[in-house]
């Protein structure tokens, strides 16, 4: 259902939804360009019309949350490493090793990154190319 909702405006995609015990929908949605409150607030009130109107759930029966992934999600979907170009981020392979650089680029089978190692005259970038079967999970560094 909100796959469908989304489907009038492309900029805007589907990252997860999850159903817990006790009926608490939770709706993760992101933006190329992010995603406003209010989109969040016009895609639940239609999400949730929708549940009750095809008998998903009983009206007061549920609970929905409509919102974009936080900061601390880790990175699930292609688009959002595209979004997150340019920006510092964590990268957690399987074989148990992290690397922290600059996202430098994405396609659909791996990722480029920028690590810095060393300050001054000793600083030096390493760059990385990370396949995606190699990659345990990517969260954004945010800095202050």
């Amino acid at each position: 259902m909100a796959e469908e909702l989304l489907e009038a405006e492309p900029q805007y995609f589907l990252v997860t939804v999850s159903v817990r015990p006790i009926n608490n929908i939770s709706v993760f949605v992101d933006g190329d360009a992010g995603v406003t409150i209010e989109k969040c607030v016009k895609l639940n009130r239609a999400l949730y019309k929708q549940i009750v109107e095809t008998a998903l759930y009983e009206d007061g029966s549920f609970g929905l949350v409509v919102s974009s992934p936080g900061i601390e999600e880790p990175l699930s979907m292609h688009r959002q490493y595209i979004k997150n170009i340019g920006r510092l981020v964590e990268v957690e392979l399987k074989e148990g090793v992290t690397i922290e650089g600059k996202l430098i680029a994405a396609d659909n089978e791996r990722i480029e990154l920028e690590e810095e190692k060393g300050k001054g005259k000793k600083k030096e970038v390493i760059a990385h190319v990370l396949p995606f079967d190699a990659i345990k999970s990517t969260t954004v560094k945010v800095v202050f």
